[in-house]
């Protein structure tokens, strides 16, 4: 339980005064992004990065799971893309096929045609699956899940005493 709750419920778990006031509370900053990552991976982190410091979840120990939801969304993004392209390019092969008069005995893109006949799931679907499922993992662990925040604690460690008195107004100007 966060130390403000212990404060203002009484301390019911009788931690020691200690352990609750000494809570790690990094600094609020934003930390680099690595120059490596998939394009579509900066675009999320330029846009995560300003809301988790907006609301003092963000700090420069951060950095390597910030990566990984950034490269996790990324490769969710390109599957999903993917996917959608295959998915059309099916339905356009579906179109053919059916306008001269013949049977279509290929996938639908989400489900494709293995070598011997069978069919089995697109590797786009399982790359894209997998991805969401991490992505959904990363953003639990920032509180970005509604589930998840009540299980997050905010750090009120602003770099530089950004709300310190008569500073709020000129961060609103920023």
């Amino acid at each position: 339980m966060p130390a403000n709750v212990h404060h203002l419920r009484g301390n019911a778990s009788k931690k020691p005064l200690a352990a609750i006031l000494d809570e790690f509370r990094p600094e609020v900053e934003i930390p680099d992004f690595p120059s490596w990552i998939w394009p579509e991976a900066k675009k999320e982190w330029k846009r995560i990065t300003v809301e988790l410091e907006r609301y003092g979840l963000v700090s420069k120990l951060d950095r390597a799971a910030l990566v990984l939801y950034c490269q996790a969304w990324a490769k969710m993004v390109w599957a999903e893309r993917q996917l959608s392209r295959a998915m059309k390019l099916a339905d356009d092969a579906m179109a053919k096929a059916e306008a001269a008069g013949l049977e279509y005995t290929g996938g639908d893109g989400l489900m494709i045609k293995t070598a011997n006949g069978n069919f089995t799931y697109s590797h786009h679907w399982v790359v894209g699956k997998h991805a969401a499922s991490e992505v959904k993992r990363y953003l639990d662990l920032f509180g970005l899940s509604p589930s998840s925040r009540s299980r997050v604690t905010t750090s009120d460690n602003r770099q530089g005493g950004l709300f310190e008195e008569g500073t709020q107004d000129e961060w609103n100007a920023l």
